[in-house]
């Protein structure tokens, strides 16, 4: 498998497949829920890639100069539980130091706040998001 820090075209659409897959389909979530204003050209995004099918992704925007927002982190169901999950988060999370991030910023469904703890990060959960699909916790981690 293949981790790639989606620059070109082709590699971006990879990204958008795995979502349109794994979460607007599995969820009914419509296009424009998935895709929001979050997904700009400024938008970077991990793929991981077998042999050619994308099957792992996750996106990272900046938050303000010291945080960045790492989301969508989605897995194909055929290839969950072999660590993809784990790899996409810490790819952007060394792509995000590179680009000189401090905190990393993650909004976990609740149900997949352990998943997160596990890498180190912090749950606020005082900050609970109700969003349209899901409830989700704020959770931070140092970069440093």
């Amino acid at each position: 498998m293949e981790i790639i820090r989606a620059t070109k075209t082709a590699e971006r659409a990879g990204a958008y497949y795995v979502r349109i897959q794994a979460m607007a389909r599995k969820h009914q979530i419509p296009l424009n829920v998935e895709f929001d204003e979050h997904d700009t050209p400024d938008t970077k995004y991990i793929v991981v890639v077998d042999d050619y099918l994308p099957v792992a992704t996750c996106r990272l925007y900046a938050i303000d100069n010291e945080r960045v927002m790492i989301g969508r982190i989605v897995v194909l169901p055929e290839y969950r539980h072999q660590g993809l999950g784990t790899r996409v988060v810490k790819e952007a999370e060394t792509w995000a130091k590179e680009l000189g991030y401090r905190i990393a910023v993650v909004e976990s469904r609740d149900n997949k706040t352990h998943f997160y703890e596990t890498m180190g990060y912090v749950a606020d959960y005082s900050q609970k998001i109700v969003g349209e699909t899901f409830t989700c916790y704020r959770m931070e981690k140092s970069l440093m």
